[in-house]
């Protein structure tokens, strides 16, 4: 009787979708001894090159239900899988602490009610004395700025968790296809993965984490599946004020919903939009640097010197993300909205375990 391993290692598994997510079931499912084929026909052009990296999970102020498990579950193995990662990339790390802020008192009592009801030692509220806040009011020139600070979040930076991902895919030798697949069949047990230019893929298994386009490839198999595009705007400020120093700022925090990375004394990235279009809407900086009542001079005569979008996927009528087996075979896990670099670890372990299953 074959092993597991040996099921693992002859069994085929092709990914549909090179973003954090495609990547991460590769790194997973590698790592259990599987032949992996990632396939995709623009890489560098898929919303996790256009994330910020901000990971949102113990501040998530829902702590039931599904959402819920996802980010705490994520939250305990990203530590694991930094350390794992070190490997191939010694600088990639989680820049703690991570920092919300409101000005609107409603909301900050909101705050102040969730942190209280749940006395995590790992939240908790920043009061006007505090440093953050102090620096903070003084860049923004506010006085009634408030929120709260975790401990556990923060950020990693998506660029460099990509590159080490590659890193680490081609230490394994997985598989790359810069095809895009057009259908999806099953034949004698097998999956056949189509391209535009008439080449057939051969596998025990599909994922798809193609984002929106993995819609298409499921027409012919009976799951109602919808997804909405949201794009989401992000921009890089060049400051040119001698009296403000950005790095007098946290690291990473986010004012009344955007979300805000200093990067050097006079740099700093603002982002993101909910634009439910696939064309970036105008006035880019009016939109992103709309967060406060009165903006400083500073911040009004900043000069974009670099402006990016990312078209991510939302599920219409059911939870984010999509995570199920359609049939024997296939899994589709996509729609991430904007959680997929936070998630990833959860979901990837969640599809290794029916992988498993499978073929057990």
């Amino acid at each position: 009787m074959k092993s597991l391993k040996e099921n693992f290692q002859k069994a085929h598994i092709v990914i549909i979708g090179s973003g954090i997510i495609g990547k991460f079931n590769a790194l997973e499912l590698s790592e259990l001894g599987f032949k992996v084929t990632i396939i995709d026909p623009t890489e560098l052009q898929n919303s996790s090159y256009a994330a910020l990296g901000l990971l949102m999970g113990n501040m998530y102020q829902k702590r039931r239900g599904r959402s819920w498990y996802l980010r705490k579950q994520s939250i305990d193995l990203w530590p694991q899988w930094i350390t794992f990662l070190q490997k191939f990339n010694s600088e990639l790390n989680i820049e703690k602490p991570l920092i919300q802020l409101t000005t609107n008192e409603e909301k900050f009592k909101k705050l102040e009610k969730f942190i209280y009801e749940n006395n995590d030692q790992n939240l908790q509220i920043l009061e006007k004395d505090s440093i953050f806040i102090k620096n903070i009011n003084k860049a923004f020139q506010t006085k009634n700025i408030k929120g709260m600070i975790s401990f556990i979040d923060g950020r990693i930076n998506p660029f460099s968790l990509l590159q080490t991902l590659d890193k680490y895919l081609k230490h394994k030798k997985i598989n790359f296809l810069e095809r895009e697949i057009i259908k999806i069949r099953k034949s004698n047990n097998q999956w056949i993965s189509s391209t535009r230019n008439n080449e057939n893929i051969k596998s025990d298994m599909v994922i798809l984490c193609n984002s929106l386009k993995a819609i298409d490839l499921i027409d012919g198999i009976s799951h109602k599946i919808t997804l909405k595009p949201v794009l989401g705007q992000a921009m890089e400020i060049d400051v040119n004020d001698a009296e403000v120093d950005l790095l007098s700022l946290p690291k990473q925090f986010n004012i009344n919903g955007k979300n805000i990375i200093p990067k050097s004394k006079n740099k700093l990235i603002i982002g993101s939009t909910d634009e439910y279009s696939t064309k970036p809407e105008e006035n880019t900086f009016e939109k992103l640097t709309n967060f406060l009542d009165k903006k400083p001079n500073w911040l009004m005569n900043g000069k974009i010197s670099k402006k990016w979008y990312g078209i991510r996927s939302r599920p219409d009528g059911e939870p984010s993300p999509i995570m199920k087996n359609l049939e024997d075979g296939i899994i589709i896990c996509t729609g991430f909205y904007k959680n997929g670099i936070l998630l990833a670890p959860a979901c990837s372990r969640w599809v290794a375990n029916e992988i498993k299953n499978y073929f057990s």
